[in-house]
């Protein structure tokens, strides 16, 4: 876990070591405080007694500047002057290690956040990367919810860690070592308590953390849940509140996060355990030290300043112990985070770049015996034994019902997922061999969706293609049927779309994404019933656009409507995933029943449609 949380400080690593190295150095300062106390406290109860030296003492004679010891069991008398020196020596170097002590940990501090927020700022950058080389399968496994989950709560999460690791991590355990050094050195017959008492609160740690870490899994796949349902109601509202299920919604989110709870309370009830179980090691601890020091004393065996000192030492010990408790349910907690992002960067991309540097020669395509599933279950085929040759410059219609496997078709084309068997030829070379940048250069898709980003129009038409000019954005969107809608918007192609979108109508979405998908001059158009928001007078339109722009360009046109692929070079008809027949609109009208049937339910809906 460590190791994989040191690889998101990459770029901070001097901010991240310095912190180490001035939390050590502030902790040995706070540790050495209790003894210059003890010495002082000492002095004074034997100067007030009248006793004599029983421990070594080592202090500056402020009258000439020199360092005088006083070796122990010297039974020297303790002095007006012994004492004087001794409070302003001990006094002094308690003020310059406190001051000390401040700024180290303040510097650290600073340095912390900053190491803090870089690896923040690197991990979701991993992430993000990550992410756009998933393939459309890797995506559908962990969902869209999850990812978003892993890239801002897990991320959190291990920011904390990390944060811990480089501060309280370091200085708890740091502390309790240095402590244990001067409690021995202070009083060996007292500190034998702490060797009981920590590995004890050890035992109780590692039993607790290894219980609840499935729990605290358990938990954040819950909070997958909830987000999913927050995202694809913000995504449907509209459809929410045109059903007027506002109410069901509200209730569906409820469970949701009657499911985070429960989850989140059951892994609660074992860390409730901890806070009593520590206290009683805590007060037990304070208890046999007083009972041993308060004995020590009464025999005079000890000062109370070394009682005192061994008191601050055992507060020191517990605190680190009580922050290595803290900080164990944290790392519990966030070990599941790190578990989830490093689930996500450590996933292969299905699909990956192929050996060839070629680009897209020309718009033909073949399929060869292709068979796909989304399971990669031969036993659970979307798509079966499909054998199809379109020719370059072919425009190409596919029609069937929902579920037939129409856009799992065109999908193979560009590669976003990847055939079960067979091959899928574009240009004279499997689509396998080619670089995806190359490939998808090569290839235009206008998918079912469409996808619309925060920005002006001319921003996100600049998507196909970057260096396009004012002229080639224009016929192109001229080609889309797009160019007077656009122009009749006071600010024209310089109007800002807003988040998805928003200000244009669903038609007008379809028709700037078609647009957008012209600019890249591609070998092969894919249109993936991308017009079903336009009437069919737009419709025929903007096919004729198509094909008056680029002659040699394939074009195939995924559709519903029998008037959208009419007028196409030849029909492709799928049927439960198989091609059940191929032929011109004429052709399918006289030998494809399924076609038939289609186009005779359209027909008669259209002249019910123009009686009404």
């Amino acid at each position: 876990m460590i190791r994989r949380l040191l690889k998101g400080a990459k770029g901070y690593e001097a901010a991240s070591i310095f912190t180490l190295l001035l939390v050590l150095f502030e902790t040995a300062l706070e540790v050495i405080l209790p003894m210059f106390m003890s010495y002082i406290l000492n002095t004074l109860q034997l100067f007030a007694n009248g006793e004599v030296m029983k421990d070594a003492l080592t202090y500056l004679d402020w009258s000439n500047g020199q360092i005088v010891t006083i070796a122990a069991n010297s039974f020297t008398l303790v002095t007006e002057n012994i004492l004087k020196n001794t409070v302003l020596t001990y006094g002094v170097l308690m003020i310059i290690s406190a001051v000390l002590s401040l700024s180290a940990g303040a510097v650290a501090g600073r340095l912390c956040a900053v190491a803090g927020a870089g690896f923040s700022k690197n991990m979701r950058s991993y992430l993000f990367a990550k992410i756009q080389d998933f393939s459309f399968s890797n995506v559908d496994k962990f969902s869209t919810a999850s990812l978003v989950t892993r890239s801002t709560t897990d991320v959190n999460n291990a920011q904390q860690s990390f944060m811990m690791l480089i501060r309280t991590v370091i200085r708890a355990p740091a502390m309790m070592i240095f402590s244990f050094v001067m409690a021995f050195i202070r009083h060996p017959d007292m500190a034998w308590v702490f060797l009981v008492a920590v590995p004890l609160l050890g035992v109780v740690m590692f039993a607790l953390s290894t219980k609840v870490y499935p729990l605290f899994r358990y938990m954040l796949k819950k909070y997958d849940k909830m987000n999913a349902d927050v995202q694809e109601n913000l995504v449907a509202i509209r459809v929410v509140k045109a059903f007027v299920r506002e109410d069901y919604e509200e209730e569906k989110y409820r469970n949701s996060t009657e499911e985070v709870r429960k989850a989140q309370l059951k892994a609660e009830k074992l860390l409730v355990l901890m806070n009593p179980l520590t206290n009683c090691i805590v007060y037990g601890t304070i208890a046999t030290l007083l009972i041993i020091g308060g004995t020590d004393i009464a025999n005079g065996k000890i000062e109370s300043g070394t009682l005192t000192a061994m008191m601050s030492y055992c507060t020191q010990i517990l605190i680190s112990v009580m922050l290595i408790c803290f900080i164990a349910v944290q790392m519990v907690m966030s070990r599941a985070s790190i578990d989830r992002i490093y689930e996500v960067l450590e996933t292969e991309p299905d699909i990956k770049d192929g050996p060839g540097t070629q680009t897209v020669a020309d718009g033909s395509i073949k399929f060869d015996h292709v068979n796909f599933s989304y399971s990669n279950n031969k036993d659970n085929l979307t798509l079966e034994d499909i054998n199809l040759d379109i020719a370059s410059g072919e425009t190409v219609g596919i029609v069937g019902g929902t579920g037939d496997g129409k856009s799992s078709l065109a999908q193979l084309i560009p590669r976003f997922y990847d055939v079960l068997s067979g091959s899928v030829i574009v240009g004279g070379e499997d689509v396998r061999n080619y670089s995806l940048f190359n490939l998808r250069e090569g290839v235009s898709m206008v998918l079912q969706k469409n996808v619309l980003f925060s920005g002006t129009i001319r921003e996100n038409l600049l998507w196909g293609n970057k260096d396009a000019t004012q002229e080639q954005i224009e016929e192109a969107c001229k080609a889309a049927c797009a160019h007077d809608f656009i122009m009749s918007f006071p600010d024209g192609y310089e109007t800002d779309l807003g988040q998805g979108g928003v200000n244009v109508s669903g038609g007008q979405k379809q028709r700037l994404c078609i647009a957008r998908a012209l600019l890249k001059k591609p070998k092969i158009m894919i249109l993936d019933d991308s017009t079903s928001a336009v009437d069919t007078a737009t419709d025929a339109q903007i096919r004729a656009g198509l094909k008056k722009l680029d002659k040699n360009m394939t074009t195939i046109i995924i559709a519903q409507r029998i008037s959208s692929v009419e007028g196409c070079d030849k029909i492709v008809v799928l049927d439960d995933g198989k091609i059940n027949a191929v032929g011109t609109h004429e052709q399918l009208l006289k030998t494809c029943k399924i076609y038939q049937e289609v186009y005779h339910s359209q027909q008669k809906g259209t002249v019910e449609g123009g009686e009404n």
